[in-house]
C-alpha cells in the first residue's frame, strides 16, 4: 500500500486540571486546546496550524457549549477545511474519530487531522453549587427529568448506572456463578485498573485498592445500583481532556517527524444495540459487541493471541466481563492502559481519548499491538480498533466500519413489550437503587410473561422481605417465578 494511504498516530497529549478551587477550573475548549498542544509538542513537529480535519468528542459540562467546533478553532487559531462534532457524548466516540480520521488519511481526503474532547464536570458541578448550595450535578438525570418519562424511567431505569446492573446480574445468572463468585471477579477487575492508574501519570485516581476493597460497601464505597459500589462505577467528577493527531506516513515522512512517535492504525468495526434499554434481545450477551471485538480482530489479521495490551472499556463490571470473554483476556491481566473509569476517569464521552494516548505511549515504550474496545450509551454503542508499533499488513484503507447487518442478523428475536400486564412472570434480570445514604431507594425488575414478552414490575422501598430477597448472595432471583400486581401507581412484584 502507498505511504499516502497508511495513516498514523504522530502525537498524543492529555492533561488534568486540578485548580485549588474548582470553580475556576478551565473550560472544555481550553482543555481541548491544551491537550491538542501538547499533542503537537509530542509530535516534535509544527501540526496544528495546517491542520485540515478536526474531529470533536462532545460535551456536556458547559450547556453552553452546544457546539465547540468554531470556539475551538478559534482557540488554536486554525481553520480547518472539515470540522466534525460527534452526534453525542457516548463512550465509542474517541474510536470512531480514529477510524475515521485513519479512512480519511487513506482515501486522501486530508493530510493531518485533530482529534480531541474533554469534560469539566469537577467545575460545572462548583459552579452550580456556589449559585444553588446542595445542587449535585447528574446530567443524565437531568436531561431526562426535562422529557416525558419514558416506561423504563417510570420504573427507575434513567441514567446508564441503573441499566448496567440488568446486564451484570443476567451475567451472572447465565455463567452460573455465586454472587460471591461474579464479585470477585470484578474487584480483581478493578483492583488491577488500580494498579494501572498508580503506574499512569495522566490518572485522576492514583490510589491502588484490593478486591475487597472494591466489593465491600462502605461509607466511602456506597451500594449504587446492586450488585455495584462507587467504586464499580464511573467516576465524571473530573477534568480532563486528551487529543492525538493523525497523519499518513508520507505526511510524517516530508515533516520530519520521527519514526519512534509512530504507532499504526488498523481497521476497525462499529456495531449497536436497539435505543431502548427494554429492546434487547437479551442481558447476557451484546450481539453488536460480539461483531465488533471480532470482526476488528479479523479486518487486521490479529489473532486474540497476538495481542500485547487491550483497552476494554469499564464504565460498569459487566462490559469488560462481556469482552474479555469474547477475546479469552485472563482475568489477573489488566484490561486497561489507562486506568479505567473508576480510577484512570470517566469524562463522559472522551474516555477512550485518554484510552488511545496511554495506549499511544505504552506501544511506543514496549512495541506491540493493541486492541482499543468502546462502549457507550445504555450498553448501546460499540466500536474496536486496533492500533500497533508496527506496519499491520491486512489494514486497508478506507474501508467500512459498519457492521449493523451482521449484528441484526446474529441477535435473537426481540420480545414483545407488555407494558400492562398483570399476572405470573419470571424475573428476566433486575436491580436494586439506593440513595446516597445507603438506603433503599427502590427495585426494578425486568420480567417475562407466560407468552415471553417483557414487562416492567416495581418494588417500593418499604417491601423489605422482596428486597432482601434481591440481594440475598445465597439466592439468585432470575429465573424466579411471582406475580405483578396491580398498585396506585406502578405494578409491582411478588415473589410466588
Amino acid at each position: 500500500m502507498s505511504e499516502e494511504k497508511i495513516p498514523i498516530i504522530v502525537g498524543v497529549g492529555q492533561i488534568n486540571d486540578r485548580p485549588e478551587v474548582p470553580a475556576e477550573g478551565r473550560s472544555p475548549i481550553e482543555l481541548m486546546a491544551a491537550a491538542l498542544r501538547i499533542a503537537e509538542k509530542d509530535a516534535g513537529q509544527a501540526l496544528l496550524a495546517d491542520a485540515d480535519f478536526l474531529g470533536i468528542v462532545q460535551q456536556i459540562s458547559f450547556r453552553e457549549i452546544r457546539d465547540a467546533r468554531d470556539p475551538l478553532a478559534a482557540e488554536l487559531g486554525i481553520a480547518p477545511a472539515t470540522m466534525l462534532q460527534t452526534e453525542g457524548p457516548n463512550g465509542d466516540s474517541p474510536v470512531m474519530l480514529l477510524n475515521e480520521a485513519g479512512n480519511r488519511v487513506g482515501a486522501g481526503e486530508c493530510r493531518i487531522a485533530l482529534l480531541c474532547g474533554a469534560e469539566a464536570l469537577r467545575t460545572a458541578a462548583a459552579r452550580a453549587a456556589a449559585q444553588e448550595p446542595g445542587r449535585r450535578i447528574d446530567a443524565r438525570r437531568e436531561a431526562a427529568a426535562r422529557r416525558e418519562p419514558s416506561y423504563a424511567q417510570q420504573y427507575g431505569l434513567v441514567a446508564p448506572v441503573d441499566v448496567y446492573p440488568l446486564y451484570e446480574n443476567a451475567l451472572r445468572a447465565s455463567l452460573g456463578q455465586s454472587l460471591a463468585e461474579a464479585q470477585d471477579e470484578s474487584g480483581r477487575i478493578w483492583s488491577l485498573f488500580s494498579e494501572v492508574a498508580v503506574a499512569n501519570p495522566h490518572a485522576w485516581i492514583r490510589k491502588g485498592v484490593s478486591a475487597a476493597d472494591v466489593t465491600t460497601a462502605s461509607e466511602s464505597n456506597r451500594p449504587i445500583a446492586f450488585p455495584y459500589n462507587k467504586l464499580m462505577v464511573a467516576n465524571s467528577s473530573v477534568n480532563q481532556g486528551a487529543a492525538f493527531i493523525v497523519t499518513s506516513v508520507a505526511e510524517a515522512r516530508r515533516r520530519g517527524i520521527a519514526e519512534d512517535r509512530w504507532i499504526y492504525i488498523g481497521n476497525g468495526a462499529a456495531a449497536h444495540e436497539p435505543n431502548s434499554p427494554l429492546q434487547r434481545d437479551r442481558y447476557d450477551h451484546s450481539a453488536s459487541m460480539a461483531v465488533s471485538i471480532r470482526r476488528t480482530l479479523a479486518l487486521n489479521a490479529v489473532d486474540p493471541g497476538d495481542l500485547d495490551v487491550v483497552e476494554l472499556y469499564s464504565c460498569f463490571p459487566c462490559i469488560p466481563k462481556l469482552a474479555r470473554r469474547l477475546i479469552d483476556w485472563p482475568v489477573d491481566r489488566p484490561a486497561t492502559v489507562f486506568g479505567g473509569l473508576t480510577f484512570g476517569g470517566g469524562p463522559i464521552g472522551n474516555y477512550m481519548g485518554h484510552a488511545i494516548a496511554s495506549m499511544t505511549d505504552r506501544l511506543r515504550e514496549t512495541g506491540g499491538t493493541g486492541l482499543l474496545f468502546a462502549n457507550g450509551g445504555y450498553a448501546t454503542h460499540n466500536h474496536s480498533i486496533v492500533i500497533s508499533s508496527a506496519p499491520i499488513p491486512a489494514a486497508s484503507f478506507p474501508r467500512s466500519y459498519d457492521f449493523q447487518a451482521e449484528a441484526d442478523a446474529m441477535r435473537d428475536d426481540i420480545p414483545a413489550l407488555a407494558r400492562d400486564h398483570l399476572g405470573d412472570a419470571t424475573i428476566e434480570s433486575y436491580t436494586v437503587l439506593y440513595r446516597r445514604d445507603g438506603s433503599p431507594k427502590a427495585g426494578v425488575i425486568v420480567a417475562r410473561t407466560p407468552d415471553n414478552a417483557r414487562t416492567l414490575a416495581h418494588v417500593p422501598p418499604g417491601d423489605d422481605i422482596t428486597l432482601r430477597r434481591l440481594v440475598d448472595p445465597d439466592a439468585d432471583p432470575v429465573g424466579a417465578a411471582g406475580r405483578i400486581v396491580a398498585s396506585e401507581t406502578l405494578r409491582e412484584w411478588r415473589f410466588a
